[in-house]
């Protein structure tokens, strides 16, 4: 996916990081060690990643704003993951509005060893959140708990 405008892109996160709010909003610090096999990232892991990976990522392009640094400890507590999403997020979105125009998403820079348009960062930003949901709600499920609906409801939502 890659965006045109600045307002196209706020459109896709405001919906995709509502679903990725609703998920971590879920979270319980019982299951935040949760991993589908030994080795692998545990709920809380991945949970944090999505939170880090909003500040990592942007910062590349020289977008500033205050977030989870990606080096930092996962929290022990479910709501500290979902509360720094939250402030990740509304910050991100804050300093992209304050910081960028259109023209910006065409400016390209180097996004691990390749030069990504800024358009197109934006659009796997917000496909990572999305594939990485995608792994949550299996953790979830093992650990008991109830998925909460993203493009309709969840076979929790429409059996219960």
């Amino acid at each position: 996916m890659k965006y045109h405008t600045i307002e196209e892109f706020i459109q896709d996160w405001q919906y995709e990081g509502s679903s990725t709010q609703k998920i971590l909003d879920t979270l319980t610090d019982e299951a935040l060690s949760q991993a589908v096999a030994p080795g692998h990232r545990t709920l809380g892991e991945l949970g944090w990643h999505l939170v880090t990976s909003l500040h990592e990522m942007l910062s590349r392009t020289g977008l500033t704003f205050e977030g989870a640094e990606h080096e930092s400890e996962v929290p022990t507590s479910a709501k500290d993951i979902a509360d720094g999403y939250r402030v990740s997020s509304e910050n991100m979105i804050s300093a992209i509005k304050e910081q960028w125009n259109d023209k910006k998403l065409n400016e390209t820079v180097d996004m691990y060893g390749q030069q990504w348009p800024n358009s197109f960062t934006l659009g796997v930003l917000n496909t990572h959140q999305i594939h990485h949901r995608g792994q949550m709600t299996v953790l979830m499920r093992q650990a008991g708990l109830m998925v909460p609906g993203m493009y309709g409801p969840s076979k929790e939502e429409w059996e219960g």
